[in-house]
């Protein structure tokens, strides 16, 4: 089974301090890029997040802050690691809820003005859901027939995330091999940002998804309550949900001058 591609598709692991994206930084990423024709390349690295990795989440991977006190940070590796994934699109297991949004606030963080708008995202953890229910481990187990002994290892479940989309193509009759149909197979949000706090509704008008607001129109209540606008910009969200409400803004403001 090969995946039916038109251009390189980066399935990608990430290990973080945490799981707040506005929040929390990657100490190691896998990326597994597969090229059309079927190759493919697998890049992994440690990064030092410039702060202390709580031990919780140390617990989990097994990374700690002296294993990457000598490691390059996130900024100094961003221009050529977006030059690396530019113009793909991307897969990965929740990733549409957690890597995907976590590797955006990076990239915005380091001064990398990123642009995923033609990128298609395949998150194969929501495929899997809709079809068995399950987790990664078990995942691997009933769709590959193996254990997966490195589970928590970016690079282990890099792979094993690539093998079970495949595995999951050759089941499933009624999945197409196809990016634009298996991204949207496995979307399970309308999200505007990567956080979800801006969604559209079924007029395709953007929402919020969250606070006194909810349901409303975002360029409504800029318009008529210009002091939430501010209030986020200044509060503690994501930075791109921030780009993603002040394109909104701005948009509103030059249809008024025009």
């Amino acid at each position: 089974m090969k995946l039916n591609l038109t251009k390189p598709i980066v399935f990608l692991d990430l290990e973080t301090t945490g799981v707040d994206p506005a929040k929390d930084r990657i100490v190691e990423i896998s990326l597994a890029k597969i090229m059309p024709d079927g190759t493919r390349e697998v890049k992994t690295r440690r990064l030092n997040p410039e702060m202390h990795i709580p031990e919780a989440a140390s617990a989990i991977h097994g990374i700690y802050d002296k294993d990457v006190a000598d490691c390059p940070t996130f900024r100094e590796v961003s221009k050529s690691l977006w030059s690396y994934i530019e113009g793909c699109d991307f897969g990965g297991y929740n990733s549409n809820k957690f890597d995907i949004p976590v590797l955006v606030e990076e990239f915005l963080r380091a001064g990398v003005d990123i642009d995923l708008d033609k990128s298609r995202f395949i998150d194969v953890q929501n495929i899997f859901h809709r079809m068995e229910q399950r987790t990664l481990v078990a995942a691997y187990k009933f769709y590959c027939g193996k254990d997966l002994t490195e589970a928590h290892s970016a690079e282990a479940d890099t792979l094993a995330t690539y093998e079970v989309l495949l595995s999951q193509l050759e089941r499933y009759e009624e999945l197409q091999n196809d990016v634009d149909f298996l991204a949207e197979f496995s979307s399970r949000s309308q999200n505007v940002d990567f956080a979800g706090r801006i969604v559209y509704d079924d007029k395709g008008v953007e929402v919020f998804s969250f606070g006194k607001h909810k349901g409303r129109s975002v360029a409504e209540v800029f318009r008529t309550e210009p002091s939430y606008y501010s209030w986020m910009m200044n509060g503690d969200f994501p930075l791109h949900t921030k780009k993603v409400i002040t394109a909104i803004r701005l948009r509103e403001l030059s249809s008024k001058e025009h």
